[in-house]
């Protein structure tokens, strides 16, 4: 009778087992929505874009771009944070996101390390300061000039309030000493039409966004962010070797989840998400926007979100930047 017990038990028992494993593998069994906190046409947009088709042939499911622009990138993270943790909310985070918990005053709705699981680090590149070509500065330096020269008249677009776009133009003032206005829009998209017409004078965005627009010669490059000039306009000098030495940020593109989702889940997109960020024309259609693939591992992520807090916190409390 035991033992008849025993055979019953483990027929149970691994019955149960194989039904939630093949429940794990079954996911997904519907569409999912990569949500991405600014307008179509952003740089975040863009890689988004590129990533999502690959990403749903992986999966054999639809994956679709919810684009909910606003309050600096903090609407569409707010939103993200909020969903359903079953797998099916991904959310395209920068470095917006990571600084909104390290701003005096800011009123994000979330906290990046609170509210989400990392997946993968998707990508690295740069910002890029460019100008309006009404502008009369060709390079950073004359720009600096040009500041220094008429100060208050210039000014400079940014996604939002405490967004990366804003925080480079205020490290920009301080270590250039000098006054320019800051002009903040809701997202990078609007901030970029609004350089494109004129009605501003600088910005530093996304390289993924304005490479094309100085190319087309609708902007001037003086200058990239990161410490190495990008691969993709190598002629462009770093702020650091031009202008401003130590002058350093680096923009980011990585997926994360709410937290309380599945492991399972974040076990499998981060393996296809992997594989997406490792394939071939991935690779080279980010590396002609200026970006570089990464794939990380969740870890990895973790790792990098932490830290990424910790220097945009530094960088606020020098700049004395508030959000009330």
């Amino acid at each position: 009778m035991f033992r008849f017990a025993n055979v019953m038990g483990c027929i149970l028992f691994y019955g149960f087992a194989g039904i939630f494993s093949a429940k794990a593998q079954s996911y997904p069994v519907k569409a999912l929505r990569l949500v991405v906190a600014s307008s179509p046409g952003s740089g975040v947009d863009i890689v988004a874009r590129l990533v999502s088709p690959k990403l749903a042939e992986a999966l054999s499911q639809q994956v679709i771009v919810d684009n909910r622009a606003g309050a600096g990138g903090n609407l569409g993270a707010a939103f993200a944070a909020r969903s359903a943790p079953d797998g099916y909310t991904l959310f395209l985070a920068t470095p917006a996101h990571a600084i909104s918990g390290s701003v005096p005053g800011a009123k994000s709705g979330y906290d990046m390390v609170r509210d989400f699981v990392p997946i993968s680090l998707l990508t690295t590149g740069h910002y890029m300061l460019v100008v309006h070509p009404s502008v009369p500065a060709k390079s950073a330096k004359e720009l600096i000039a040009l500041a220094k020269a008429r100060p208050d008249r210039l000014n400079y677009a940014s996604a939002g309030n405490g967004n990366a776009t804003h925080l480079a133009g205020e490290l920009f003032n301080m270590m250039a000493a000098v006054k320019t206005v800051h002009v903040p829009y809701k997202g990078g998209g609007h901030a970029r039409t609004e350089l494109l017409g004129g009605q501003v004078d600088f910005m530093f965005h996304n390289i993924t966004a304005v490479l094309g627009d100085v190319k087309d010669g609708r902007l001037r490059a003086l200058a990239v962010t990161g410490l190495k000039r990008a691969l993709a306009a190598p002629e462009i000098p770093t702020m650091n070797e031009s202008a401003l030495r130590g002058y350093e940020i680096t923009s980011w593109f990585g997926v994360v989840a709410p937290t309380g989702t599945p492991q399972a889940a974040v076990t499998r997109l981060h393996g296809e998400l992997t594989k997406v960020m490792q394939s071939g024309d991935i690779r080279e259609k980010l590396a002609v926007l200026g970006s570089e693939a990464i794939g990380g591992g969740s870890a990895d992520f973790a790792t990098h979100l932490r830290a990424e807090q910790e220097k945009w916190g530094r960088l606020i409390k020098q700049a004395g930047i508030r959000l009330e």
